[in-house]
């Protein structure tokens, strides 16, 4: 039988999670009903991540459900946006859902998303809620990530959050993958989950949040996203927020402390050009004036005024770590238009 459903995963010395992750998929209520195969790809593990595959293997067939491998038999890891594409390449379902070997699927997350996605376009990811382990974790991201407007879905996509639907919940016709020509396959480190969000927003690709929680999301010291390079994702953000700053002929910079100084220093020069003002609710910064110095040439730039937040006619770029939002109420802007979240 034709698999519906691909679940891929990429592995590299997932050892400490397999036992976890399958049997959440084992357990799926969609087996029976749903025709699913997974896919994994062994991204030169060093565990005995080989070994204990080939063991899985047999428990899902038992299952009537086909377990495809594929190996990278180099000692040499070729990172998660390589090993999602083989997994890939070797399935056949014409959905795709994405897990993570770290992370656990609720039992009716194949179930619910397929069934939404039938209902979806074809160019959709569908994407769904969460649950932090441990729950302590990040819980502004978790709150951000899980109730997010849907309209601001394909709005608030320049934050520091990364995709407005976390990557080890995606799930998509096999078209959305083709069209965007799969990951980027870079080194360790590379955001390849960002870069294949925002190449799909491109596309005119649409987000979509399936509102159950339907993944365990754990959070530890070795998960894949410690090792993405906070360099490069700033680069990535700027350089899609600018191409919006195109369409403003001016703005303002909604944080005039080192974060909000960081970015404008980023900008291109026609958009420091744009910038009027920096705005704040420090007391000891509004009235003032930040001076930009560049040490390379030993030259200042122009003088940009700091003023209360009050005061600042919109458009604004957020900078602030919730500080700008906590406001929002009594400023009644419009996000995408009057504003853009950045911070």
């Amino acid at each position: 039988m034709t698999p519906q459903v691909s679940v891929i995963i990429p592995i590299h010395n997932g050892e400490p999670w397999l036992k976890s992750c399958f049997e959440s998929i084992l357990h799926q209520t969609a087996i029976g009903e749903i025709n699913i195969e997974v896919c994994v790809c062994d991204d030169a593990s060093s565990d005995s991540t080989a070994t204990l595959l080939d063991e899985w293997r047999l428990h899902f067939e038992k299952k009537n459900v086909p377990f495809l491998i594929h190996k990278n038999a180099t000692r040499c890891p070729s990172g998660v946006g390589y090993a999602k594409n083989r997994a890939v390449s070797i399935s056949s379902g014409d959905y795709l859902c994405f897990q993570d070997i770290d992370d656990i699927m609720l039992p009716n997350r194949i179930c619910s998303q397929y069934t939404r996605a039938l209902r979806e376009p074809s160019n959709t990811i569908l994407g769904s809620q969460f649950v932090r382990d441990p729950p302590e974790s990040t819980q502004r991201y978790t709150s951000w990530a899980n109730n997010l407007e849907h309209d601001d879905l394909n709005v608030q996509i320049y934050t520091s959050h990364g995709p407005t639907i976390i990557m080890p919940t995606w799930f998509c016709h096999r078209l959305v993958f083709d069209r965007v020509g799969g990951f980027v396959e870079g080194a360790k480190g590379t955001p390849e989950d960002l870069i294949f969000f925002y190449k799909h927003l491109d596309l005119s690709g649409r987000i979509v949040r399936v509102d159950e929680c339907l993944l365990v999301y754990q959070y530890h010291p070795n998960a894949a996203t410690f090792s993405v390079d906070e360099a490069t994702i700033w680069k990535l953000r700027l350089e899609r927020l600018q191409r919006h700053l195109c369409k403003w002929t001016s703005f303002t910079i909604w944080n005039a402390g080192k974060q909000g100084r960081k970015f404008y220093n980023s900008l291109t020069g026609d958009n420091r050009r744009k910038v009027v003002a920096l705005c704040d609710v420090n007391a000891k910064l509004i009235g003032g004036r930040y001076v930009p110095y560049c040490a390379k040439t030993r030259t200042t730039g122009r003088p940009v005024p700091i003023i209360h937040f009050k005061d600042a006619q919109p458009p604004l770029v957020d900078m602030t770590d919730g500080v700008f939002e906590s406001n929002l109420n009594s400023l009644n802007l419009v996000e995408g238009v009057d504003y853009v979240m950045f911070g």
